[in-house]
């Protein structure tokens, strides 16, 4: 199993500390959310700055799939704005394709981007056919350049279960390179079937992996053992499912003691990994 760690609970440090933090501490890669302070994509000299990040991956030995859901990158004012569904959606679409053109040149195993809220002023119909225009873009984009996209459904967005997901995915026509990002806590919050249920039935589509702990109905990213998620059989299910992606920690509301939560973090999915493997041993017999 590989594990990564998320930069967005690394908000309070610089990029370059936050990758060193991560690396020695022994994880095998990041989850990188474009943001003001970490490889923002609207600062000047980004090509020297990407460049730069992808010799710091190389050297740190840190594989990366790029994340989009920064808070406040394209208007200060509303948080995640604009997204897909919006009336100045185009600015969303712009930030996705430059970043899988950040991806590219990073080598990410993925990109990673979501829905959005869908509008008060707006009608179910509308929203689903500026998603899906939206998200043909940025395929277009990613499909050009060799890059993964792996769609997050995220509680309270238009897109906020793996079955609407796969409703997306059969509206662009089951497309190659348009996979599912999948937050572990996510399947337990609001997710009508078991955690490791969730992960057998998108295996074939998985392509980035989030994890954290949460709550039935309560979408709040917990550190391991503070939620109610049983973890070892979760690891067993995406050992099971054959993906070889990085499970990335996702807990950005954590950054005041990011380094301590990160050591936390990974001592955790060690052990857990450990009892998967008995889990899938007793199984076996």
């Amino acid at each position: 199993m590989r594990f990564g760690y998320g930069t967005n609970g690394f908000a309070n440090h610089r990029l370059a500390d936050a990758l060193d933090v991560i690396a020695d501490l022994g994880y095998a890669g990041v989850a990188l959310t474009l943001d003001h302070s970490h490889l923002d994509p609207y600062a000047e000299g980004l090509g020297r700055r990407v460049a730069e990040v992808a010799d710091r991956l190389r050297a740190l030995d840190l594989a990366v799939v790029v994340e989009t859901g920064a808070r406040y990158l394209l208007d200060p004012r509303r948080k995640h704005a604009p997204t897909l569904l919006d009336d100045d959606r185009g600015l969303r679409v712009d930030f996705l394709r430059r970043a899988i053109a950040i991806g590219a040149d990073l080598g990410a195993e993925a990109v990673s981007f979501w829905s959005g809220v869908q509008p008060v002023t707006l009608d179910r119909a509308t929203a689903w056919d500026r998603l899906v225009d939206g998200s043909a873009r940025a395929l277009d984009a990613a499909q050009c350049l060799g890059v993964p996209l792996g769609f997050e459904p995220e509680p309270g967005m238009l897109v906020e279960t793996i079955g609407h997901w796969r409703t997306l995915h059969e509206a662009l026509g089951e497309p190659d390179g348009f996979g599912i990002t999948l937050d572990i806590g996510h399947c337990r919050c609001n997710e009508p079937d078991p955690v490791a249920a969730c992960v057998a039935t998108v295996a074939e589509h998985l392509v980035n992996v989030q994890i954290d702990d949460m709550r039935r109905g309560v979408h709040e990213h917990l550190e391991f053992g503070d939620g109610e998620i049983d973890f070892p059989p979760v690891l067993r299910a995406l050992t099971d499912a054959g993906y070889r992606g990085l499970v990335s920690v996702e807990l950005p509301r954590h950054c005041h003691a990011a380094p301590a939560v990160a050591a936390r973090s990974l001592g955790f999915l060690r052990e857990a990994e450990k009892a998967s493997r008995r889990h899938g041993e007793r199984s076996a017999e």
